[in-house]
């Protein structure tokens, strides 16, 4: 099975999960994610997701100075965020157990 076609339909609650811990820059998103096992999720897909979130009204972002480089852009979840992020999570839950319930009664016959 291609796991980068069921990364792009779950990387949105992905990336707002993992910003629910922390506040946190692109990069550093990417690498909790790949952390977590994801190991094949692309930057350029979070960097997109960061921002279509943000213009959808879902993160808030700041700038933090940088001694190591240029300024890093954190993104940390608003309200909206959250309700996003439960509501996502709630429909992830029921589509993961109706695909359990179909492949164990797979596995059963």
């Amino acid at each position: 099975m291609d796991t980068t076609q069921l990364l792009k339909g779950v990387l949105d609650l992905a990336v707002l999960a993992v910003l629910d811990e922390r506040d946190s820059y692109g990069y550093d998103v990417v690498r909790r994610l790949r952390d977590a096992g994801l190991e094949e999720v692309g930057d350029a897909s979070v960097y997109g997701t960061l921002r279509r979130l943000f213009r959808a009204g879902a993160l808030n972002s700041y700038v933090v100075p940088s001694e190591e480089g240029p300024h890093r852009k954190y993104y940390g979840l608003n309200e909206t965020g959250r309700i996003m992020l439960s509501t996502s999570t709630k429909t992830w839950g029921a589509f993961a157990r109706t695909m359990n319930d179909l492949l164990d009664e797979r596995g059963s016959r």
